[in-house]
């Protein structure tokens, strides 16, 4: 019989495993932090080509996890997918600055401003993964584009040999694609550099048996590249997206915790029971009741953090009410804001509630929602900075919300004035230019169309009322109310 876990170990196992939401974008995988949830199986397809996902669900993770082989192998194991051990994985275009296998943000900014083709600039990133002898004697990612374009004859052949020996070989070539929303500041242009990646992605697909693109990609980007290569909707029917059900995040959380190392670890293991070691004991898979099965998931988590948000149900059960005021507008949580919620609720209940009865305190997990709130808010607002001038103006005031009142509010606040300006602070670098730069969104002058792009990014919501909602992870840092709702965190 194991011993069970104290109170304190409890909170000793979750301060260790808990991965910090710094290094979120900065952690390489391993084989130990590789879960692998059951919605995520479509998005390792070698066919699957556009993988959506917003921030913080896991495209870097699986970027990163299958440029590994090791990673690939896991992968391949637990979702069944055979071609994924029979892949030659080469970088597109990631985040980390690879000048000898694409060009990094000031090279593209740099490359755009001088017209080259975004289609040809991909075409060279693609020959070079494929060792074009040309490509190597040229420096320049600008004199390599130029070379792509001048010798379609040459491209074209490449292409087709490299094709013909994987296909010989019973191998794909598949080209990773991240960090998009690097690519260039000025939003207009970075559609335009996504849209020359998918109409690549799409010749291949069409073209080839044995190249694959694999983009990891926001929805919004995805909509936005659309609006300047219309075929790539043709790379719908096969996309996948990086979703998360309430089983799969718990099931996350006990995996960590079940692969940390050390002795609480496998005591939680052994007391949970039926896991199964892989990779020379290196890795630990949990058993389907605790990565599936939500009855089972609560009842160890009600052992963690008690049944109840307060003295009895009526404030509300732990493991539904964490989950529930995280999710956005589409019903989606990041994995990321529920750890860091987990974390932050930890470190309250050790600086104010050390005496509680379990390792979480309610209190402390509300604190929790409220900081991944304010972390997801920064999020949105780096991303789309357009976003927080849209919504702030709504501030003090309680939802749900008519939609007149919304528009009214934003006629008060000269939302359309603000927006211009915020394009401005983008101005193209060719005055003869007159393309519509925008980092927001497509039709600010339109309130109607405008909260139909916010419903879209699941920061507002409609109501069966007609009213307009906000979900409680960008309500409660914005400072708009709901009453009974989460409050706001008070500085």
């Amino acid at each position: 019989m194991s011993t069970p876990l104290g109170v304190e170990e409890y909170r000793d196992l979750l301060a260790a495993a808990l991965p910090e939401a710094t290094d979120a974008d900065t952690a390489e995988p391993n084989v130990r932090s590789l879960f692998t949830p059951d919605t995520h199986r479509a998005a390792l397809y070698v066919d699957s080509t556009v993988v959506r996902g917003g921030r913080g669900v896991g495209k870097t993770f699986w970027y990163r996890s299958l440029l590994d082989e090791t990673l690939r192998e896991v992968a391949a194991q637990e979702y069944g997918i055979e071609r994924l051990r029979r892949v030659k994985v080469s970088r597109g275009y990631g985040a980390a600055l690879k000048p000898h296998l694409y060009p990094g943000p000031g090279n593209l900014r740099q490359l755009v401003e001088e017209g080259i083709r975004p289609y040809d600039l991909w075409n060279a990133v693609l020959l070079t993964a494929f060792g074009q002898p040309e490509l190597r004697e040229l420096s320049e990612w600008r004199d390599k584009a130029t070379w792509v374009r001048n010798n379609p004859g040459a491209v074209e052949r490449t292409v087709q040999t490299v094709d013909r020996e994987a296909q010989d070989k019973g191998i794909t070539h598949l080209i990773l694609f991240d960090a998009l929303e690097h690519l260039h500041r000025v939003r207009s242009q970075a559609d335009r550099l996504v849209s020359g990646i998918l109409e690549l992605a799409l010749a291949m697909r069409l073209g080839t048996r044995s190249i694959r693109f694999k983009v990891f990609i926001r929805p919004d980007m995805y909509d936005g590249a659309l609006l300047h290569f219309p075929d790539a909707s043709k790379l719908t029917s096969n996309a996948a997206a990086l979703t998360w059900s309430r089983a799969n995040l718990y099931g996350l959380l006990f995996h960590t915790l079940g692969n940390h190392d050390g002795e609480l670890a496998a005591r939680f293991r052994a007391l949970t029971g039926g896991w199964q070691p892989e990779a020379d004991g290196r890795r630990f898979v949990p058993p389907a009741l605790l990565s599936g099965d939500e009855q089972f998931q609560q009842e160890q988590f009600t052992v963690i953090a008690g049944p109840y948000m307060g003295s009895n149900f009526r404030k509300g059960h732990t493991f539904t009410w964490l989950p529930n005021h995280l999710m956005d507008g589409v019903e989606q949580v990041s994995p990321r804001s529920f750890l860091s919620a987990l974390q932050k609720a930890l470190s309250e209940t050790r600086g104010q509630y050390a005496g509680h009865e379990f390792a979480l305190h309610h209190e402390g997990i509300r604190r929790g929602v409220q900081t991944a709130s304010e972390t997801r808010v920064a999020e949105v607002s780096e991303d789309m900075p357009w976003v927080r001038l849209a919504i702030e103006p709504l501030a003090g005031h309680q939802v749900p919300i008519e939609r007149e009142k919304v528009e009214a509010l934003w006629r008060e606040h000269g939302l359309v004035d603000a927006l211009r300006k915020e394009a401005e602070r983008y101005v193209p670098s060719d005055p003869n230019d007159d393309s519509l730069v925008r980092t927001g969104p497509r039709y600010p002058e339109n309130p109607a169309l405008l909260i139909d792009e916010l419903v879209g990014l699941g920061v507002m919501r409609h109501r069966r009322d007609g009213r307009m909602d906000l979900p409680d992870v960008y309500r409660i840092a914005f400072g708009v109310g709901r009453k009974g709702g989460v409050p706001r965190v008070a500085n």
